[in-house]
């Protein structure tokens, strides 16, 4: 074990001078991976500016499970720098015209700007508002932030005036995540609901101390679930595998033979969600993803909100999460889960209006549905050409 410990750290510096090599002219355009769950929010872009804008890029990824080391598309060259010393070095070193990642907190802890003239760009992995979940000053460092939809505009405008920050480039993105599921949706045989009582439902807990599982009544919503008869997949929030180990094992055990119930631990398939009739969720960013990606509703429980910054109220705002969770469906209280089941027999109603209050609210929310790669693309390639005539012209004077 020892010795394997020591190939992966060794193969991850020998990763960053490999790196260091490709970026000697400092000209380089970089995208930060923490891991595979960041390539669906990264692809549609990359492939507009390999394809479209004929760039080519660095892919730096913390893990060597990312799919994208092994296959990488064309343009794109990787690199794994691991999650330790190197990747420290890495970001505190990196020369590259642009940088682009999904990481909030740059320059709060001990991932730093790099020592190097570099253009930030924060692409969001959720559409979930960014004055309660994240923490204060958690996109303060970045000069560009790609927007999912109003709210993210209105919510850093106004924490720039509250603190007196500088006003960063917002630009009108939207999410490719939901993109993707929107693309995919279409090329999936089409949604049949349910017939009779039994329905399909899909359990997408967040991940955290606020989580629906990590509460006492999260192994209840299940069980009234599949007692009642319903179809459940059970689908876990990546951080959830990779930190509660204990958790998914005693899900599995206590879950896996009970008729009707899918333990589903891989975020890229695609299947369980096509076919649900409905999600419950509690403030997880994957409800709003199903809804506006499927145009079917979600049940939220009503759990304890997340709140990283105990600030939030500083900002005037009020949270998309609030806002949005009865425009996509109705919300449980956790002390009437006898309220449950008649709650997912109005949402999985045949011939209900959900779906056309769900794209009103997806076009209300949601900055250029089905478009956003190109519009990210555009955006970082000039951002890139325009770093290129900057030092071009410094060079000269």
């Amino acid at each position: 074990m020892v010795f394997q410990f020591l190939k992966s750290v060794g193969s991850e510096w020998a990763a960053l001078r490999r790196f260091a090599r490709a970026t000697r002219a400092g000209d380089a355009l970089v995208f930060y991976a923490e891991g595979p769950a960041d390539w669906p929010h990264f692809e549609a872009i990359v492939g507009e500016l390999t394809g479209t804008h004929g760039l080519s890029l660095l892919y730096v990824t913390s893990d060597a499970r990312d799919p994208v080391l092994d296959a990488p598309p064309r343009g794109v060259t990787p690199f794994c720098v691991g999650s330790g010393g190197a990747r420290t070095v890495f970001f505190q070193s990196v020369a590259a015209r642009v940088v682009v990642m999904t990481l909030p907190d740059l320059d709060t802890f001990h991932l730093k700007r790099s020592v190097h003239p570099s253009h930030y760009v924060y692409l969001f992995h959720a559409i979930s508002s960014t004055h309660r979940v994240y923490r204060r000053g958690a996109f303060d460092a970045y000069d560009t932030i790609l927007c999912v939809g109003p709210h993210h505009v209105e919510e850093i405008r106004e924490t720039e005036r509250v603190y007196g920050l500088p006003p960063k480039r917002l630009v009108e993105h939207g999410y490719g995540r939901l993109d993707a599921i929107l693309t995919r949706a279409r090329d999936l045989p089409p949604f049949v609901p349910s017939e009779g009582s039994r329905k399909r439902v899909v359990v997408a807990p967040s991940w955290g101390e606020c989580s629906l599982l990590e509460q006492s009544y999260g192994v209840d919503v299940l069980r009234i679930l599949l007692d009642a008869g319903h179809d459940v997949t059970l689908r876990l929030h990546p951080m959830t595998v990779r930190h509660r180990s204990r958790m998914v094992e005693d899900l599995r055990r206590g879950f896996t033979r009970q008729p009707g119930f899918t333990l589903e631990l891989d975020m890229r398939a695609q299947e369980s969600l096509q076919r649900a009739d409905l999600m419950i969720g509690d403030w997880s960013g994957a409800a709003t993803e199903f809804a506006f990606g499927l145009e079917r509703p979600v049940l939220s429980i009503d759990t304890p909100p997340k709140i990283n910054n105990p600030e939030h109220g500083e900002i005037a705002s009020p949270p998309l999460e609030d806002r949005i969770r009865r425009e996509i469906g109705e919300v449980v209280s956790p002390r009437e889960l006898s309220a449950l089941l008649p709650a997912v027999v109005r949402l999985a109603a045949p011939g209900g209006e959900w779906a056309a209050r769900i794209r009103q609210a997806r076009a209300r929310w949601i900055f250029n549905p089905g478009r956003s790669g190109a519009v990210g693309a555009e955006t970082i390639a000039a951002i890139y050409r325009g770093a290129a005539e900057t030092k071009q012209l410094e060079a000269v004077t």
